[in-house]
This record gives C-alpha cells, structure tokens and sequence, in this order.
C-alpha cells in the first residue's frame, strides 16, 4: 500500500508519499527535529509503521527464553509480549514510560525470539510436509535469509545457528564465539537485519541514523540488500550523515528546522538538475547560514582560515577558481536556492581591476594575495604566529623581519620567479581563451577568422615580461606585500614553517588547522579577518 502522511509546516502541509518498494530520504542537522520526526510518522500511521529508534540497545542473547512466534512479534512492536497487546500499548511499552522520543529502544531479545520461533514454525512446516510424502521445496527461514546477507556483508565472519543458538567463526575454522560477543557494528548490522526481515508484510519502515555502528563502506550495501529484500515495504530513513542521504535511489528531504510549538518543520524536498551533486545540494538546503564558496579542499589549510574567519558563513570548499565562481553563480540564479545568500572567495590569481570588479558584482570577492597560504606570510598575520609560539615581545619585529628577508631570498632563487612567470602567463592565457566566443559562426572560415581576432592581441612574451618585471621589482624594493599578492609558490609555506616554528610545512599547517579551528589564537583569527577580503553581501 502506499504511505502518505503530511507534516505541519509554518505554511501549508508538506505532503509525503511514499510507496513500497522506494524510500524517503529525511536529512537534517542536530536540533533539526529529527527524532521528532520519525515519531510523529509513527503516530500518523499507526499499526502500518514499525520504526527503529536511533537509542537502540544492541545487547545481542542467545540464550534469551525461546517463546512462540505471535508472543515476539507483539513484543517486537508492542513492547509486550501477550496475546492481549495490539497498537494502544506501544506508547507505554516499546517506548519506556511513554517517552517516545527519548526512551532507549531495548528489543533485541524480541528479535531473537521472534526468529527462533519462525525458524522451529518453518521447520516444522517442511518436516510434516517430507513425512507426508509431498514434494515440496524447503522455504528459506528469515535466519537463514538474514545469514546470507551478513555474511556477503562480513565475508570474514560467518554465522552459525542451530536450533537454540547462535555463535560465529572465521570461514574455514572450527573454533566458535559466542554471538554475544560480536562487535557493536557486526550486533548492528545483525539487529538492522533482523528488524527488516520480520516486519509486517506492507509496513513503512522507519529507520532513525541508519549509519549508526556502521562503517561506511558498507552501510550503503546494507541498505541496498535491505531495500531488495523486502519489495513489499516503504522506507524512511532519517539521518545527519549526507554522503549517506545522497548515496539513496529515491525522495530526498532536508529537515532544516523545527519548533515544538505545534509541532512544525521547515522541510524541502532536493530539487532535480541544481548543478550540484545531491550530496551538495543537501548540505546547502540544510545550512542555517549563508554559503561562502572557497577555493581548496576538505583537507587543506584553506579550510580552517576560511571557517575561522568567516564564522557567521558555512564555508564550502569547491577546489579551482573556476569551480567557487561557477557555484555562486548557479547558486544565485537558480530559483531552487534563491532563499539561501551565497558568496565567493577566490585566490588573486593575476586579476587586474576591471577582473575584481567584474567578480565582485557576481558575488566574488578576491583575495589581497596569490594563494591562502599566503595570507600566513603577511607580517601582521605572522606577528601573530610568532605571538602563539610565545617569542618574546621585545624579539618579536626581529622575528618577523627575519622572515621577510628568507621569504625575499626565497623568491630570488634561481628559476622560481621563471616558474611563476610561467604558472602567471598559463593563468593569464587560459583567462583570455576562455573569453573567446565563437557561437553564431556557421562555417570554418568564420570561427578561424573570430578566433584569430579576439585572440590577436594575445601577446605571451608581453605577459610574461610584464609578470617577471613585478617580481623583480618587489623583490629589489624588499616590497614583501606586493610580492605576496603577484608571486605563488608552495615553499613559501615551507620557509615560514622552519623560521616560526622550526618544523616543517605538514606539521606547520597541521598545527595552524588545529590552532584556528579550536580557537587558540584570536590574535591570529584577528589579524586573518582584517586581510582578508569583506564578502559581497548583497
């Protein structure tokens, strides 16, 4: 059957539809509302759903009193196992006290209970049916179906059950342990398993941090057996984790907030065709702040000067240039995201005035220097370096001219202002090209004879004369600012690490990292926000 139900929003309902065989993807951050949630599509469809909280217990017996099979399955969804239980003790029993929210989910003997009992049923089924002399293929027990799913899951481990017990080896080993003692993710998987295969027949399942215990490289397969295994039911799934929600085929949903009085959500559904990946997408529905596009990666050192010093956005990392722009530029215009502000930060990269104004009025503003790393060179930012490393007060103009003068002999080294010459002039040529516009010519002749003029005054050698004339004169005038801003490489970073804190460059940003994004330094987070760039706010 087909699962529908509408959550309470500040305008109309939002309304959810979800049949089996598919799933509903919920994501939200914490305090989002989550758990409220799957509480509240509990109580909407009652005896249809069976849900699995996110406080679950994964205390795994073996050796828990068998019962028979109606008995813990009531308890299973109950909370009590007796034949007068039905959906009104669900409240006060499954969920301790009545608190449905909060309570720790403690099932896991009904599960087992319930399987052993299914198993002897079955059993018994094929038995007095080989005694009868019918012909009759032997029906797969939900234990036997849930051991060929774990152990294509956990082909290291393989699981042994008997009549009263189960127990685990090594494949191909004859020593046996007890399932009791598994470990919490293989009890997890066991449990979520478990609880798939002896749902009702057409339930809408409810799975509060279906990652929970699991490790990631296998969490999707888990659900993607799960999902396969029972056709006949819906799904819900609700999470914090956004690779997760992303990896699911199926309706996807940001929870971005929720207020008890009512209660109400503010709830979106993930558009289609954004030009994000859905993984993005959902994190910038999610966000509660505005989006500041930055160039780098998840790992780098650009993230926390970004994060420290912007702590009002939610910074993005988006790797080139071309990606920050191409963000907040799709960011903006597209109708699904127009509620959430976004901006740009971008490195110098060689743009003249006419560039930075151009990127400014897209939402980019531009950085005073070459790199990010660079702005760790600028000699208020590096006072403060040298401030956190405890140089005494009187050393410390010492310390940081010290640095400038390495940092200039650095520069002046053989071949490395040719090589930013030549990373300049790549930068600037790839710039002018892809300003070349051909569209509108319909033959040969046409694009080449468009091209050659819109390319004509390309002149390299003038480029990189122009650039190599720059760095020489900021390096003779011992000009360190100007020399940031037009000159780019990585060793810089290197030259500081040795000269402020005697180490090298991967300790240096490691530290950095944790000393920013922990606070340690507001000296330093201070001195970054003034060079850093204001971000176009409108």
């Amino acid at each position: 059957m087909t699962f529908r139900f509408s959550i309470p929003t500040n305008d109309a309902p939002s309304e959810i539809i979800i049949d089996p065989g598919t799933s509903a993807t919920f994501v939200g951050a914490n305090g989002s509302g989550k758990t409220r949630l799957a509480l509240f599509i509990e109580n909407a469809a009652r005896e249809q759903v069976h849900r699995i909280s996110a406080h679950r217990a994964l205390g795994l017996d073996p050796a828990v009193p068998k019962i028979n099979e109606g008995n813990a399955l009531r308890g299973l969804r109950y909370g009590y196992a007796d034949e007068r239980a039905n959906i009104e003790y669900r409240h006060n029993h499954r969920w301790a006290n009545g608190k449905a929210a909060v309570a720790l989910l403690n099932d896991f003997d009904f599960l087992v209970q319930a399987l052993f009992a299914e198993q002897s049923k079955t059993a018994l089924v094929t038995h007095t049916k080989a005694r009868s002399g019918a012909e009759h293929a032997a029906q797969a027990t939900k234990f036997e179906r849930l051991k060929n799913i774990w152990e294509h899951l956990l082909p290291h481990r393989e699981l042994v059950i008997s009549d009263d017990n189960i127990e685990v080896r090594v494949p191909g080993s004859g020593e046996l342990y007890s399932a009791s003692e598994m470990s919490d993710g293989e009890r997890a998987i066991f449990y979520l398993i478990g609880q798939v295969l002896v749902a009702a027949d057409n339930s809408l399942l409810v799975i509060d941090e279906p990652e929970l215990h699991i490790h990631r490289s296998i969490m999707n397969r888990l659900w993607d057996e799960l999902e396969n295994a029972r056709p006949d039911c819906a799904l819900a799934f609700i999470t914090h984790d956004l690779e997760f929600a992303a990896s699911r085929v199926g309706q996807k949903f940001v929870i971005r907030d929720y207020s008890q009085a009512g209660p109400k959500w503010i709830i979106e559904a993930v558009p289609d065709g954004t030009g994000f990946s859905e993984e993005l997408s959902v994190l910038l529905l999610g966000s509660r702040r505005p989006i500041l596009f930055v160039e780098g990666d998840l790992n780098s050192l650009d993230k926390a000067i970004y994060r420290s010093a912007y702590p009002e956005w939610t910074v993005v990392p988006r790797g080139s240039c071309k990606d920050v722009i191409h963000s907040v530029v799709t960011m903006r215009a597209n109708a699904a995201f127009t509620r959430i502000h976004c901006a740009g930060v971008i490195d110098a990269d060689d743009y003249d005035t006419d560039d930075a104004a151009y990127l400014r009025g897209l939402g980019i503003a531009v950085l005073p220097v070459s790199e990010a790393e660079n702005l760790l060179l600028l000699p208020e930012v590096s006072r403060e370096i040298a401030i956190a490393e405890h140089v005494a007060t009187d050393h410390i103009q010492e310390h940081i001219d010290g640095l400038k003068s390495k940092l200039l002999d650095f520069a002046s080294q053989d071949g490395a202002v040719e090589s930013a010459v030549i990373r300049h002039s790549l930068r600037r040529i790839d710039h002018a090209l892809k300003k070349t516009d051909l569209s509108g010519k319909t033959t040969i002749n046409e694009m080449e004879a468009a091209y050659a003029a819109q390319t004509s005054g390309l002149n390299i050698q003038a480029i990189a004369a122009r650039r190599r004339e720059k760095i020489h004169a900021a390096i003779a005038e011992k000009d360190l600012l100007t020399l940031l801003s037009i000159f780019d490489n990585k060793g810089m970073l290197a030259v500081a690490a040795s000269h402020l804190r005697n180490t090298k460059r991967g300790p240096f940003e490691t530290w950095l990292s944790r000393i920013l994004l922990n606070d340690r330094a507001p000296g330093l987070i201070a001195a970054l926000r003034r060079a850093l760039p204001q971000v176009p706010n409108d």
